[in-house]
C-alpha cells in the first residue's frame, strides 16, 4: 500500500529526513519512533503530500504522488500533530464538513458521520462548539476526521496526545481494529503504545532510518534480553552462580539481589541462539540439584532500553 524510496527533505543546509526508505502492506500497523527532532512528522507530511520532497519516491496503493496526487490523497486518512479544527463549527457541523470535502453526499454522509460519532464516542458532544471541548475530546473529532471516508492509509501524528488513559486505550483499541484491512503508521512517544497495537516498528534519528523490524525482534537487541532471571532458597548466591555457570551456552552469572530467605541471579547466554532455551536448561539443573526454586523467567527485553541505546552518541547526551 506504501512504498517510500530513498526519501530525501532539506529545509535549507539541514537535512531533516535522510535516505528513508519502507514498505507498508495492507493489515501492517507501524508504530513510527524517534526523538524529538529526528524528523518522523516531516516523514509523515511528505507520504500524506502535505509537503513536497527534496528527492526520493513515494507511491501509495500503486499511484505516484507526484504524478497522482488528489488520487493518493483520496486514499489518504490523516491526523496531523495538534489536532487542528475550525474552533468556531459545532462538532456535527465540522464532521459534515470533513465528509462534504471528501465528496461524501446525501445518506453516505449520514452513515459516514454515525459511523465515525459512534467509534469516537462523540455522542455526547456532537452539539457542542469545538472550541468549547477538552484537549481529548477535540482530539477525538479531529481523529473522527481523518477516517471519515474510510480510507485504506492511515497515517496519525501522535494519536493519544493530550487523551487520558481510558481515552487512550480506547483509540488504541480502534487503531487495532482497523489494522486489521488497512495499511497504518503513526507516530507516538509512548513505547508501551507500539507494543500493544504494532507488528512493525521503525525507529529514525537524525533523518536517518536505524531499525525497522518488529517490536519482539526489536526487543531482542536490549541488553538485558534473552538474560534469564533464576531465584532460589536453600542455596547460597555463589553456590547458585557456580552451578548455573558450568552450563553449557552460559556466558556469565550476575548476583540480581534477594533477602535473607532466596537468593536472585541473572544469567545471561553466550549467543542469540540460546534465547529462550536458557530457562529450559536451567530448570533441569534445578530438578537434579532438588534447588528450590521461587522464580525462573527469560527476560524478554524493552523497547525503551533499545531505543535509548541507539539514539543517544557514545557520550551520553541526546543526538
Amino acid at each position: 500500500m506504501i512504498e517510500v524510496n530513498n526519501l530525501v527533505k532539506c529545509f535549507g543546509s539541514k537535512r531533516a529526513v535522510n535516505g528513508v526508505s519502507f514498505n507498508l502492506g495492507r493489515g501492517d500497523v507501524l508504530g513510527f519512533l524517534g526523538p524529538n527532532g529526528a524528523g518522523k512528522s516531516t516523514t509523515m507530511r511528505m507520504v500524506t503530500g502535505f509537503i513536497p520532497m527534496t528527492s526520493g519516491s513515494i507511491s501509495v496503493g500503486g499511484m505516484d504522488i507526484g504524478e497522482k496526487p488528489e488520487e493518493v490523497k483520496k486514499l489518504i486518512g490523516y491526523l496531523p500533530e495538534n489536532a487542528p479544527s475550525y474552533s468556531g463549527m459545532s462538532v456535527k457541523g465540522f464532521l459534515k464538513f470533513c465528509a462534504a470535502i471528501r465528496g461524501i453526499k446525501g445518506h453516505k454522509a449520514k452513515e459516514a458521520l454515525d459511523r465515525v460519532i459512534s467509534l469516537c464516542f462523540l455522542e455526547n458532544v456532537i452539539h457542542q462548539n469545538v472550541d468549547t471541548l477538552s484537549k481529548g475530546y477535540r482530539h477525538r473529532v479531529c481523529f473522527a476526521q481523518s477516517i471519515i471516508h474510510d480510507p485504506e492509509v492511515l497515517i496519525m501524528d501522535e494519536p493519544t496526545d493530550g487523551l487520558d488513559p481510558n481515552q487512550k486505550q480506547e483509540v488504541r483499541k480502534i487503531i487495532k481494529q482497523m489494522g486489521e484491512n488497512k495499511a497504518i503508521i503513526f507516530s507516538t512517544h509512548i513505547l508501551e503504545e507500539v507494543e500493544a497495537v504494532c507488528n512493525r516498528a521503525i525507529i529514525i534519528d537524525q533523518g536517518k532510518k536505524i531499525e525497522d523490524n518488529t517490536p519482539d525482534e526489536i526487543k531482542k537487541k536490549a541488553l538485558l534480553a534473552g538474560s534469564v532471571v533464576v531465584s532460589a532458597s536453600g542455596v547460597s548466591s555463589e553456590a547458585l552462580s557456580a552451578k548455573i555457570g558450568q552450563l553449557e551456552g552460559v556466558d556469565k552469572v550476575e548476583p540480581a539481589g534477594g533477602n535473607n530467605a532466596s537468593h536472585v541471579v541473572r544469567a545471561y547466554p553466550k549467543s542469540s541462539m540460546e534465547f529462550g532455551k536458557l530457562s529450559a536448561k536451567i530448570f533441569d539443573l534445578a530438578k537434579s540439584e532438588s534447588l528450590q526454586l521461587e522464580e525462573l523467567h527469560t527476560d524478554p527485553g524493552r523497547l525503551d532500553d533499545v531505543f535509548r541505546r541507539i539514539t543517544f552518541s557514545e557520550t551520553g547526551k541526546a543526538r
